[in-house]
């Protein structure tokens, strides 16, 4: 049996000629279709593995081109592994080139416990919509104190409004935002900036317009679903080509475009039972990619199960990735600060909950789950701090609400500097999702611009039923329309206003203290010494490093209250205090400075944190 060839896709080389490899062992005949070539419709070389290979001179970047399937009268598709699609899904595919005039030879990726993410839609993170206008822009970000920014999906999609988790075309860069040389601009302004990326990746499904794939192979199986459509094929005939696909395409962004770190979609949803894992092996390969290269590149997954396993190394049984999302601590803050309990929220409520996220992880570590009516999740005590990625609220958790609100319309800015210092000064990798840091009140409900009437109707009838379980029975925005997504658009001017001037001045103010306090800068939940009082809704967290202690009160409660808290002897010293006037508090109730014997009375106001230091030992 033949080898694989290198590299799916148009490789374009030095002396002018382009290969083009394309998988497609359904077929014994595929024609390369040339747009703007004079050799027009050549018939490729099939191997015994069913991939298909053309070496054409006179190809180079910028040539338009498609395939043919199963003879010249059949209809033409796109590559693919497409690196361009000009038209959008339904045009040909383009050529490009794998130089670029890179400028950040002298940049290193932080580890992630230096990671401060702020997570962006290209689409809406400027009016203009496009990666050279999103470069104008982080610069403010660095001065906040964000150190990455993790961009939503940008693989191409149908139409030119999506949050991204309909691309078809993975290796390719959606033209509306700018294309491959778009988003290596916007990486080269971002490590500039001083910024690492992270890419959101999908490889749990594809979306259904302008999704040809198979037609070329068996790249899904029947024997699996996912609540998006047809499952990916890793453990059936034929998966090995399908695992080197996508494998691929992980290798192509953190190497062809310098990406720093991928954030995968939706683990749990990757059904592979096999001995050695596609999500394992994906970060096998991307590890030692970026070794070889001698970088570091990080591998970040979503997932919903609970599962240790995900983030545990591979010598230890588990699949290697670096971190994970973890959604039991945005679920556990949401309901204390809202009250919410339908859905998924039934599960959350009490101090305690968030007290565990803390030190644990994972609340539901095989505790019973009342949502799900069965035990949930494993054990990731012990894990490093920087293994977990959590939030006050990101795309889903804003966008899985009936009408895409904010947390800022839900709560008033008392409560949000409270939702800002619960997650930043958690001893994990913290995440705020675009303009939170300046409290931007631009919602962002699902948005699609499908061509098929019938699939925006589909689209229509499923947001509908995805909220069947919470309290709310308005009609949600129309996700087809293109006002749904235009309301999603940040206004940056808004930062220039007082109001969000002093939420900006507050999280910078977080953010400065994380970067320069060892016992907030180490980021490991076993250090984490936690007291609850929910008599009166506060929880003081204890951090320490060393001989370096501090604590941070969160009040959870709608009046002043004051509290008796266990502190090591000694004089304590105000950090920060999210009441103060600077920030748009009503002044704060909690001395500058107080002595400890063992144990203080705290006075905190109503939704108020207060981050002390111990300066003096006794």
């Amino acid at each position: 049996m033949s080898s694989s060839p290198d590299r799916l896709g148009a490789e374009a080389r030095p002396d002018g000629q382009t290969r083009f490899t394309v998988w497609a062992p359904a077929h014994e005949q595929v024609t390369l279709r040339l747009h703007d070539a004079v050799a027009g419709d050549l018939v490729m070389h099939r191997d015994d593995r069913g991939y298909h290979t053309a070496t054409v001179p006179g190809t180079g970047p910028g040539t338009r081109y498609g395939f043919v399937l199963g003879g010249a009268g059949g209809g033409e598709r796109a590559d693919p592994a497409s690196r361009a699609q000009p038209d959008g899904v339904a045009g040909p595919s383009a050529v490009t080139d794998d130089e670029f005039p890179w400028s950040d030879g002298a940049w290193r990726n932080p580890s992630l416990d230096r990671y401060v993410i702020s997570e962006i839609h290209i689409g809406t993170f400027t009016e203009a919509g496009t990666f050279d206008a999103a470069v104008e822009q982080l610069p403010a970000l660095a001065e906040a104190g964000i150190t990455a920014v993790e961009v939503m999906p940008i693989a191409e999609f149908p139409g030119a409004r999506n949050w991204g988790y309909d691309g078809v075309l993975p290796y390719a860069a959606h033209h509306a935002y700018g294309g491959l040389d778009g988003f290596r601009r916007f990486v080269d302004g971002a490590h500039a900036a001083g910024l690492a990326v992270v890419l959101d990746v999908v490889y749990n499904h594809l979306g259904p317009e302008g999704n040809h794939l198979r037609e070329f192979g068996p790249y899904f199986t029947d024997q699996y679903r996912t609540p998006w459509g047809d499952a990916l094929n890793f453990d059936g005939p034929g998966s090995d080509e399908v695992r080197r696909y996508f494998v691929e395409n992980a290798r192509f962004w953190t190497g062809v475009a310098h990406v720093d770190a991928l954030r995968l979609d939706a683990v749990h949803a990757i059904v592979d039972p096999s001995a050695h894992p596609f999500v394992q092996e994906l970060t096998e390969a991307v590890h030692a990619q970026a070794r070889s290269a001698g970088r570091v590149v990080h591998v970040i997954a979503e997932s919903a199960a609970n599962d240790a396993r995900v983030i545990r190394p591979a010598e230890m049984g588990g699949l290697g990735a670096d971190a994970q999302w973890n959604d039991d601590f945005h679920h556990a803050l949401h309901v204390l600060l809202t009250g919410e309990r339908d859905g998924y929220y039934a599960d959350f409520g009490g101090l305690s909950d968030l007290a565990r996220a803390w030190t644990d992880g994972y609340v539901y570590d095989g505790r019973y789950s009342r949502f799900r009516d069965r035990r949930h999740g494993s054990s990731s005590r012990g894990l490093p701090g920087s293994r977990f990625v959590v939030f006050a609220q990101n795309h889903d958790q804003i966008g899985n609400r009936l009408a895409g609100d904010r947390l800022g319309a839900q709560v008033g800015a008392d409560r949000l500097r409270l939702a800002a210092a619960t997650v930043l000064l958690s001893p994990f990798v913290p995440l705020l999702f675009q303009g939170d840091e300046y409290a931007d009140p631009a919602p962002f409900p699902y948005f699609v611009s499908h061509s098929d009437p019938e699939l925006v109707e589909a689209v229509r009838r499923g947001r509908r039923e995805e909220f069947a379980g919470f309290a709310w029975h308005d009609e949600p925005p129309d996700p087809q329309s293109e006002a749904t997504f235009e309301s999603a658009k940040l206004d940056r001017t808004l930062a220039g206003k007082e109001e969000h001037a002093a939420m900006l001045r507050w999280h910078r103010a977080l953010l400065d203290v994380r970067a320069h306090e060892p016992a907030l800068a180490r980021l490991d939940p076993s250090a984490v010494e936690p007291s609850v009082h929910e008599h009166a809704r506060t929880v003081v967290f204890r951090r320490r490093s060393g001989r370096d202690v501090v604590a941070i009160a969160l009040h959870f409660g709608d009046t002043t209250v004051d509290v008796a808290v266990p502190l090591p002897a000694g004089h304590w010293e105000s950090l920060a205090r999210s009441d103060m006037q600077e920030f748009a508090g009503p002044g704060p109730v909690t001395p500058d400075s107080l002595d400890s014997d063992g144990e203080v009375h705290l006075r905190l106001g109503p939704w108020s944190a207060v981050v002390l230091r111990l300066t003096d030992r006794t």
